[in-house]
């Protein structure tokens, strides 16, 4: 029978968190990450994931995964890893609900045709709309703009990809200028690596990813088993199934190989971060933050066949001709949107609209990047053709 472990000194406990921008009298039932977690789900962007891209657009399928469905497979892969390395689940299913919050409609298509628009003004990433989302765009609450998360949960957040500054920054990074912002008034040690329960995370971002993109592109047809299977790792582990299961259907057999896969990275994920944490020896969270690598992350040997899937994946699904004509039209329609939003803020909803003056052209792009970034696939294309389409109704 399986049993939870302790939490171990290293942990983030939320008795030790170091509580939120604006404090609050907290909940009787619920810990600060309990609580973090909560507002998360209830927002209106987590909602609004539901119907956004992760490769195929919703009318392509229902079987395909979307933003919401992809966050959800990263909580169950995030729990599984703070459950068994000792750490603080809650705070971990927290950061992986919210980490993707910031996606615009159209997927990665989406999110490179609004940097492009938005590169004399700052550029965009998904990244940073995600903190400002959670600390500035969402306005549910009476007290305070966006979610008043933790410390620990907002940190998790603006290092998804590693540190921002110092010695171990994450290479080419520049700090965004939300983030940037907040860290002035909060800091949130930038150079510095996040807790192991963020790192824990950000990792199971990646296996989650490159798992169900294998599951939507064999069910799409972009590609089959047979290709696949050239991927070293990915190759054995079907032919392992095959032989064990000679007769399975192939639904049965994507599925099993699918899982397995996932089990294989979790486990290689669990064995590598328990050695760096036993070499490390960490007796605090400083410990871990303070380090000069990560705590939790692959082994050599599954870093090279996570690159090895990464690339047969881009080569032969992101790029696919059916993608292609996707993003394509992914991208005309956002860059339309921006275009005519910018010159014409007027035509965008009233409570998304400024006075006439009041900001200046960098501040009005932003306000228009933010509008875009909420909309699902569907309401963007709906907003352009009531804007671009003479017969559509306005």
């Amino acid at each position: 029978m399986f049993t939870i472990p302790d939490m171990k000194s290293y942990a983030v406990r939320p008795e030790g968190s170091r509580g939120r921008k604006l404090s609050e009298t907290e909940s009787a039932t619920r810990t600060l990450f309990q609580r973090d977690r909560d507002r998360v789900i209830h927002s209106s962007a987590f909602r609004r994931l539901k119907p956004k891209t992760q490769v195929f657009v919703a009318h392509e399928g229902a079987a395909y995964r979307t933003r919401l469905t992809h966050s959800l497979e990263v909580s169950q892969v995030a729990r599984s890893l703070c459950r068994n390395l000792g750490l603080c689940e809650d705070l971990g299913e927290a950061l992986a609900l919210a980490h993707d919050l910031g996606h615009p409609p159209f997927g990665h298509a989406g999110e490179d045709a609004l940097n492009a628009v938005m590169e004399p003004y700052g550029g965009f990433d998904h990244n940073e709309q995600t903190f400002r989302i959670l600390t500035i765009l969402e306005n549910r609450y009476a007290a305070f703009d966006g979610l008043n998360l933790t410390w620990e949960t907002l940190e998790g957040i603006a290092k998804h990809n590693g540190p921002l500054s110092g010695p171990n920054r994450v290479k080419n990074k520049v700090v965004p200028v939300t983030i940037a912002a907040f860290d002035a008034e909060f800091s949130l040690d930038l150079d510095q690596f996040s807790s192991a329960e963020a790192q824990a995370a950000a990792i199971a971002d990646d296996i989650a990813y490159n798992n169900h993109d294998i599951d939507d592109g064999l069910r799409a047809g972009l590609f089959a088993i047979e290709d696949i299977s050239e991927v070293p790792l990915v190759g054995r582990i079907f032919a392992e199934m095959r032989a064990e299961y000679s007769s399975l259907e192939e639904t049965r057999l994507v599925h099993e190989s699918i899982r397995r896969l996932m089990s294989h990275m979790i486990d290689d994920v669990l064995a590598e971060s328990k050695c760096r944490l036993e070499a490390l020896n960490p007796a605090t969270t400083s410990d871990i933050r303070s380090a000069s690598q990560s705590v939790v992350g692959f082994s050599d040997v599954m870093q090279r066949h996570d690159a090895d899937l990464r690339a047969f994946l881009f080569e032969r699904m992101y790029r696919h001709y059916r993608v292609n004509r996707m993003t394509s039209k992914a991208r005309r329609i956002v860059s339309d949107l921006f275009g005519l939003f910018l010159a014409e803020p007027e035509c965008m909803p009233t409570e998304w609209r400024m006075e006439p003056g009041a900001f200046d052209i960098t501040t009005t792009a932003r306000q228009v990047a933010d509008y875009i970034a909420g909309m699902t696939d569907r309401f963007a294309g709906q907003e352009h053709n009531r804007l671009f389409d003479v017969y559509t109704r306005p």
